[in-house]
């Protein structure tokens, strides 16, 4: 089974919408790709999801390539991209270009996911240039939440509006085969999509864009600590696996679990040539 490639995905714009979820470990990874998912994110989001962080500004380039190892090897079909973390790509192009080579060699992605505007411009067009391909993330910017002040839907006034537009035609102008929109008013994003050339693919963005994103961990319930609007809940996984534990707890607590039915055996024979029967 072939892989999705940026030129298929470019192809589905205006054909077909293009699905997208994240996954940070191999099993994880290897359901979503046998569902049929287009595009599998190894997004910096692991560092709340995952590791437990309040933010994605501590996840590091180590910690991106560790887990998107584990998803590559769990996939056969989908695109997988992996971001770049938090100044793994603002120093200079040099560390850019190091960076970039070091998660796309060992984790085997295809390619690598940048946040920001004109600012990163250069950035995209070096790697772009050297042959690694770029997916683009405008509107909130994780990343960045310290100096935009939140988690906060962003494009609603005029001049943020047309910055964005600048920033994506930019972004397709860099090279960039698909562009995020995060929380961004569903009219603009809609705009934003009519006026360029590249998939736009949507986050709490509304649905005119030409593909969907989620955090798998939200989309089936099983990080609860909150659930933004744009978030569809599924399943409610959570509470299914605490259930399972609770009964399994009661189960080893009571004696129920393990029986014989879950146990191996010793022939008869030799049991009783060591132990005489006792």
């Amino acid at each position: 089974m072939k892989r999705l490639t940026t030129s298929s995905i470019r192809q589905m714009k205006g054909n077909e919408k293009i699905s997208v979820l994240t996954a940070y470990d191999y099993s994880t990874a290897k359901i979503i790709d046998e569902a049929g998912i287009d595009i599998i994110l190894v997004g910096d989001s692991l560092g709340m999801v995952i590791l437990g962080y309040d933010s994605t500004v501590p996840v590091t380039v180590t910690d991106m390539i560790h887990h998107g190892k584990a998803v590559v090897r769990g996939t056969n079909r989908a695109h997988v991209v992996v971001d770049m973390p938090f100044m793994s790509y603002h120093i200079n192009k040099a560390e850019t270009l190091k960076n970039a080579a070091k998660i796309i060699q060992e984790t085997g992605a295809a390619s690598l996911k940048l946040e920001g505007g004109t600012e990163i411009v250069e950035s995209v067009t070096a790697l772009t240039a050297a042959g690694i391909p770029v997916m683009g993330h405008l509107g909130l910017l994780p990343q960045s939440v310290n100096q935009i002040g939140g988690y906060k839907v962003q494009g609603a006034t005029i001049d943020s509006a047309n910055k964005l537009l600048e920033d994506a035609i930019s972004l397709q102008n860099a090279g960039v085969y698909a562009i995020v929109l995060e929380c961004v008013p569903h009219q603009l994003a809609k705009h934003i999509t009519e006026n360029i050339q590249v998939p736009t693919i949507g986050i709490g963005a509304g649905p005119a864009c030409d593909g969907q994103v989620l955090v798998s961990n939200d989309m089936l319930g099983i990080y609860n600590n909150f659930t933004p609007k744009f978030v569809k809940q599924y399943e409610k996984l959570y509470n299914q696996m605490q259930s399972s534990v609770i009964k399994y707890i009661e189960e080893v607590k009571n004696g129920n679990f393990p029986t014989l039915e879950h146990s191996f055996e010793m022939s008869e024979d030799i049991y009783m040539k060591l132990y005489g029967g006792k």
